[in-house]
């Protein structure tokens, strides 16, 4: 209810009909989130009474049964019992499905259930006691930490810009190089004074030399008999090989990536992702003083390497990123983006481990847009304790920025909403 009844009546109904089930939505939301901040359970509660209220001027008295009061003691229960998804019935209800499989003979399903569980019980008993022996019940591939490939492999020789272009993504990325990039932007500007204040220009002429000079640098260092060069770092600098593996479906930390083609072939989608990073932002093309600030970039994973140095392996996604005039966020906090609008052709790669996962769903109001919504990542692995079921774990993220401010829903719903008030309703404001 909180994550796609918001977009499925984007077109459906009038705004102020649509405003008023979207902020009870948002409520849902936040309740049902991982983490609950305690001093702004007060303000929940005010919002969802007014939000009760905005309901009753668009829906019939026979709408409002008891059901949708207790709505209003929701609020008291989290400062009470904590948060929700520890008390929900979603675990034990999909555990029912489990449950009914069991069933062999209809004329005795109690029987056959007791039978079953019983005979998993004991098998579970007995792996314990034996070596190289997995348990009953999650996959090993579903378990935390998991990253393996999920498909058969290509191995193609890739264009050599776009490896360099990747593998100077993985250099910047790994903590034992950072170093020797502080040493190169030195060397840059020791070698052109006269541009150690352009910043972009500084960057660009280091992403084009930083490769070649980590080679010889590392090499002259080995040369010398240099200890402090790790075997990770000598096999970084030499560089990939030309010839890299390429999956169309890869598991990364127990979550399944799939290239933008795997996607168009079936029902599910497992290619959209979510990289929040600092970038270097300017003003206009003409701008010689960008400035650093983190920024989020919202892509389709199009390619999916396993760059190979030799000794290890670093996975990496090639993905269409969304320019950012194909990024806007609309008054109630939905992201929406235009898949057409592709940019950052020069640094189209990405770590999978960096990424997170999530996924575009059509815009029912703007043909050609879509919404961003970001699902939570299910662990069905248990790191808390045997006596714990692992779905209670999810990560529940909003997909918005929050609920609208009740004192400019009028202002949101414009004109429009006092057409759609029903007859007979008279409003009283208790202070």
């Amino acid at each position: 209810m909180q994550q796609l009844l918001p977009v499925a009546i984007r077109s459906v109904l009038e705004k102020p009909a649509r405003y008023a089930i979207t902020r009870l939505c948002f409520f849902f939301n936040a309740i049902c989130a991982k983490t609950v901040d305690v001093s702004k359970l007060d303000k929940l509660e005010e919002d969802v009474v007014v939000t009760l209220c905005l309901l009753e001027k668009y829906f019939p008295p026979s709408f409002f049964d008891i059901m949708v009061h207790l709505v209003v003691h929701l609020v008291r229960e989290v400062r009470l019992c904590g948060p929700v998804y520890f008390r929900w019935m979603y675990p034990f209800e999909r555990y029912m499905k489990v449950l009914k499989g069991y069933v062999q003979n209809r004329t005795r399903p109690e029987g056959c259930i007791a039978e079953r569980y019983i005979a998993e019980e004991a098998v579970e008993f007995c792996t314990q006691h034996l070596s190289d022996v997995s348990t009953v019940g999650v996959p090993s591939s579903q378990k935390m930490g998991v990253s393996k490939p999920l498909s058969g492999c290509t191995v193609s020789v890739v264009d050599q810009d776009l490896l360099n272009q990747a593998h100077l993504y993985v250099l910047e990325n790994t903590e034992e190089v950072l170093p020797y990039i502080e040493q190169h932007m030195i060397h840059i500007k020791t070698a052109y004074p006269k541009y150690r204040k352009r910043t972009k220009w500084l960057q660009d002429k280091h992403n084009s030399t930083f490769i070649q000079w980590l080679r010889f640098k590392v090499q002259s260092e080995l040369e010398e008999d240099n200890h402090g060069v790790s075997e990770n770092l000598r096999w970084l600098a030499a560089g990939p090989n030309m010839a890299v593996p390429l999956y169309r479906s890869y598991l990364i930390k127990g979550i399944k990536f799939n290239i933008k083609a795997q996607d168009d072939v079936r029902t599910t989608q497992n290619s959209g992702v979510y990289l929040l990073a600092q970038t270097m932002q300017v003003a206009s093309a003409k701008d010689k003083n960008p400035i650093l600030s983190n920024m989020g970039f919202y892509g389709v994973i199009q390619e999916i390497w396993d760059l190979d140095y030799q000794k290890f392996t670093i996975p990496v996604f090639r993905c269409d990123w969304i320019d950012s005039s194909g990024l806007v966020v609309d008054e109630l906090g939905f992201t929406l983006v235009d898949l057409s609008k592709i940019g950052h052709r020069n640094d189209q790669f990405v770590l999978a481990s960096q990424v997170k996962q999530i996924f575009f769903v059509d815009d029912p109001m703007h043909r050609g847009w879509s919404v961003v919504l970001s699902m939570p990542n299910r662990e069905y692995n248990d790191v808390i304790g045997d006596e714990v079921l692992g779905d209670v774990i999810i990560d529940c993220e909003p997909f918005t920025r929050g609920m609208p401010n009740v004192d400019t829903f009028d202002e949101l719903v414009g004109e429009l909403g006092g057409q759609n008030i029903r007859d007979g309703c008279e409003d009283i404001w208790i202070e």
